[in-house]
């Protein structure tokens, strides 16, 4: 009985000695530096032509239609081309149709109109916010011959904070794709 309270007091400091104790983590962002942009201008058979970032690789090239791969972002920007033969109505309204099929993951849909006059180049640049499959969505065409569109699409699951730095750096490519778009005559 004379070394009871030692016990106790024993088991006191191994129960009470044994929490993990919470330390508060530092603020921290990651990090993601991607090169300054070069843009080249990117000559193909099809009735268009426009700059493309030196990252980028032409995957495939089907019909005028054209992947550009960023294997360093895991993405890829899938441009598709279609002559107009009085149907300009039907594929506006097959562009717009496919940018808003993604507001059920998106938080937000920003539309920004694009003209440029002096080349005859009109067209819709789409900024999709949230968990959506496709981060941009644009089409441009001149009305009355050509039409164009694109996607950008991620190789992973979506998660908008961790895709969101490549997602901005691309969608500055199709801005550029747009800006230097040029109908051939």
């Amino acid at each position: 009985m004379k070394y009871k309270w030692l016990i106790y007091l024993s088991i006191f400091i191994v129960l009470t000695s044994c929490k993990d104790e919470v330390l508060p983590k530092p603020n921290a962002m990651l990090r993601l530096d991607y090169p300054k942009a070069e843009y080249k201008l990117l000559e193909t058979e099809c009735d268009y032509t426009f700059e493309i970032n030196d990252l980028s690789t032409l995957k495939d090239n089907k019909a005028c239609s054209l992947v550009l791969d960023y294997p360093m972002m895991k993405g890829s920007i899938f441009i598709t081309y279609k002559k107009v033969d009085g149907n300009v109505r039907k594929l506006l309204i097959d562009a717009q149709k496919l940018s808003y099929e993604h507001v059920v993951k998106a938080d937000n849909i920003v539309e920004q109109p694009f003209v440029n006059a002096d080349e005859g180049v009109y067209g819709m640049f789409y900024e999709v916010s949230g968990d959506a499959a496709s981060q941009s969505q644009f089409y441009v065409t001149d009305s009355i011959n050509h039409f164009v569109t694109g996607s950008l699409y991620f190789y992973a699951k979506p998660n908008y904070d961790s895709i969101l730095p490549a997602a901005d750096y691309l969608q500055k490519d199709i801005r550029r794709i747009m800006e230097t778009l040029r109908w051939k005559k």
